[in-house]
Parts: structure tokens; C-alpha cells; sequence
């Protein structure tokens, strides 16, 4: 029944923002007898500010209801009802703008560029959910977050995929955060926002190609829970970092697990980890060995992938507009047949020597080459530090939570029959 209201509520939205995208087109610019001419509108007018500092208010409160309904009220109906509002607010009235998850690109804008001054609502934002999760776990995906409302919303049959396969999907958003923290640093792109599947259905203005991405995804999240956020988001990467060092945490029961594996059955996430006790200790050299191969594994990982980074750090920097521009100067016959770029247009119309672009193109090219040094480094981690996941044994007397990976959705908080 809820699911049904607030799909009802869903379609009212979207069907307000088709509305309001058609009505825009719908009623062309007036035509003036005078020869008066609108001028272009180059820049959007900026909010007011006691709209920005609304926009702040809503999300801390948001935060602190569903921390307190996931740690105090233990309740899934209240978790499920804040997603709604979320994704009413924040998804469809707030068109997906101001976003924590964009705002990675913000942030490793203004670290490494003097000149950009980063807005004050984008860095509460950004903090905001990191400092929350620290104390909390993450109850921002729970239900603050507007892009894992929309999934969690239309998740009516989810399957568990297993945990390999689990484990491999998992390394893409790490490879995600690291490209998305490069292009920002190079001040070449913001590819999170460039590429968002949400953002386009919130404004209802994406591409094609878009819209059949955000399709296909929300499609698979009908089967796959939250496809986005365990496979995708990179701000998921760092609130998933935090919340292993979380002071409190959503816990399945509130005293003693009965293992009746219930909440087991209920996680779609599979992050609920299994009892493991001491049957068979482990001996004193085989966790030597292991040790040692994990000391061993981690540097060869990280230096295979620093290499790799490196080698393809051209190509990667094709995606600059000053590099792309660099090439097509120096090799004019591969771009023979295709339109004329308004940045090379623009270049040509101003007179300035083709060395000066080429000397930003070097400069440009050579800090692609030191972040792909980091960037595969850091993959190379990320993978290393996977293996010797596998490698160790944690013991625990009963099911909990993975700190790291869980949502705090409380979905199985409502299977666990120990209620108080």
C-alpha cells in the first residue's frame, strides 16, 4: 500500500516536470513590432540566498529524522516515507542540484585551483553526510539521498547477485571516484555530472542516450537493488571508508540474536555477514604467510596499476578541450570531414600562435601523467586491498551488518523478531 502511494505521489511529480519541460517550449519568446530583440540569457540568475540556505536546513534536518528513525525508532516505514520526501525535495523540486555526490568534483576543484572559490551550500553538502555517517553509518543513503530514494522505490523484486560478483561490480566505483577526482583536478570535466542517469529524468532534459541509460538502470534496479549506489556512486566510495569507523551504527537487533538468519534473507544488498567462531584456530605460520603475502600483494598491485596509469595517461587526456584541440593542430588530416569545434573556431578567429597551445597541451598532458600514476595506484589498492580482504578471517559471534557496505535501510530490522 505505501509502495503504491508513493509511486501515485512519483508519477504526480514527473508528470509536473513534463508538464513544466513542455509549457517552456510550448510558449515561444513574444515578437516585438518595435524590433526590440530579448537578448540571450547567458547565465541562470543565482537563488536567492535564503532559497540556498533553505536547501541547507532541509538536508541537516533530513539527516537528523532519519538518523534518528534508523538508531532511536528502529522503524522501515518511517526510513521509506523520509525517502519520499527526499526525492520530492531534493530529486524533483531541487532538480538534483545541489548534490553531495557532484560535489566531489567541486571540492577537488577548489584543492587544486587557486582561482575557484568553492559555494558555501556545495561544501555542507559534501560535509554534511561525511560527518553524519562518521557518527551515524550511512543514514544518508537510507533515505536522505535522492538517488537511492528513486532506486529503493522501484525495487520490487530484487535477487541477490552472489558475492563475487558482488566484489568485482564493487572496484568500478572506486575507478569512477578516481577518474572523476582527475578530470576535476585537470580542470578538464565534471564527468559525474556529465554523465548522472538521475538528474536528466529530474529536469527531464537528458539526452537520448542518457534517458536509455537511467532506463536500462532503473530497469535493472527493479531485480537488482540500487544498482547505482552499489556499483556506481563514488561519493558512496568515501561514505562507505567513514562508516567502518562509525561511532553508533544501525544494528539488526536491539539485544540477543537468536540467528534465526532472517535478516540474512531479507538484506537484497548482501551485506549481512554470517557468524564465523572458532572451530579450527588458524596456525601461527599460516597467518605468518598469509601476512606476508598480503605485504607482498598490496605493492605489486599498486605499482602494476601506477604503470598502467601511466601508459594510457594520453588518452586520457583526450579528453581535455586544450589537448583534443593540441592534436587536431598537429594531425589536421584525422579530423578531415568532421565540423569545425567552436574552440578551434575560436582559436583560429583570435590570432594566437599554435605554440602557445601546444605548450598548455604539454603542461596538461605531463599532469595526466602523474595522475595516472595515482589514479592506477590507487585502482591497484583498491584491489590489493580486496584480495587480503579475502585473505583474512573475522570472527563474530553473531549476524551483523558490514559497516562499510550496509545502507541503514532498516529492511531487516522489520524481519528480526527480537524487538526489544
Amino acid at each position: 500500500m505505501k509502495r503504491g502511494i508513493a509511486l501515485v505521489v512519483l508519477t504526480i511529480l514527473f508528470a509536473w516536470q513534463m508538464a513544466s519541460s513542455y509549457a517552456i517550449q510550448r510558449f515561444p519568446k513574444p515578437e516585438f513590432e518595435s524590433g526590440y530583440i530579448t537578448p540571450e540569457t547567458l547565465v541562470p540568475n543565482p537563488r536567492a540566498e535564503i532559497l540556498e540556505v533553505m536547501d541547507v536546513v532541509v538536508l541537516l534536518l533530513a539527516l537528523s529524522v532519519v538518523t534518528w528513525a534508523v538508531l532511536k525508532r528502529r522503524s522501515r516505514n518511517l526510513v521509506f516515507w523520509i525517502s519520499v520526501f527526499s526525492l520530492a525535495y531534493f530529486g524533483f523540486y531541487r532538480e538534483g542540484c545541489v548534490c553531495s555526490i557532484g560535489a566531489i568534483q567541486n571540492v577537488t576543484l577548489a584543492m587544486f585551483s587557486g582561482s575557484y572559490i568553492i559555494p558555501w551550500t556545495v561544501l555542507v553538502f559534501f560535509m554534511a553526510p561525511l560527518v553524519f555517517t562518521l557518527a551515524f553509518g550511512r543514514t544518508f543513503c537510507a533515505g536522505v539521498c535522492p538517488f537511492g530514494a528513486f532506486q529503493d522505490l522501484i525495487s520490487w523484486r530484487p535477487r541477490k547477485i552472489g558475492p563475487q560478483l558482488n566484489a568485482v561490480l564493487g572496484v568500478i566505483p572506486y575507478i569512477y571516484l578516481a577518474l572523476a577526482v582527475l578530470y576535476a583536478a585537470t580542470k578538464t570535466d565534471f564527468i559525474i555530472c556529465r554523465y548522472d542517469p538521475f538528474v536528466g529524468i529530474f529536469r527531464f532534459d537528458a539526452t537520448f542516450g542518457m534517458f536509455l541509460f537511467a532506463g536500462i538502470l532503473l530497469l535493472s534496479g527493479v531485480f537488482i537493488a540500487r544498482p547505482y549506489c552499489r556499483f556506481l556512486c563514488p561519493y558512496g566510495v568515501l561514505l562507505n571508508w567513514i562508516s567502518r569507523f562509525s561511532r553508533y551504527h544501525m544494528t539488526i537487533t536491539p539485544s540477543v540474536c537468536i540467528q534465526c538468519r532472517l535478516c540474512e534473507d531479507s538484506c537484497p544488498y548482501e551485506v549481512i555477514e554470517k557468524p564465523v567462531t572458532v572451530k579450527n584456530p588458524e596456525t601461527r605460520q599460516s597467518i605468518v604467510r598469509k601476512f606476508i603475502l598480503i605485504i607482498l600483494m598490496i605493492p605489486f598491485f599498486m605499482l602494476l596499476g601506477g604503470w598502467t596509469g601511466s601508459q594510457i595517461h594520453e588518452s586520457l587526456a583526450m579528453v581535455n578541450g586544450k589537448v583534443r584541440m593540441a592534436n587536431e593542430l598537429l594531425h589536421p588530416q584525422k579530423y578531415q570531414g568532421e565540423p569545425e569545434s567552436i574552440e578551434m573556431a575560436a582559436f583560429r578567429t583570435s590570432g594566437k600562435p599554435a605554440t602557445e597551445i601546444y605548450s598548455e597541451a604539454s603542461r596538461i598532458i605531463r599532469q595526466f601523467y602523474i595522475g595516472g600514476w595515482i589514479l592506477g595506484g590507487f585502482i591497484g589498492l583498491t584491489i590489493g586491498g580486496l584480495f587480503a580482504g579475502r585473505l583474512t578471517t573475522k570472527y563474530r559471534t553473531d549476524f551483523e551488518p558490514n559497516r562499510g557496505s550496509c545502507f541503514s535501510c532498516n529492511r531487516c530490522v522489520d524481519y528480526c523478531p527480537i524487538k526489544s
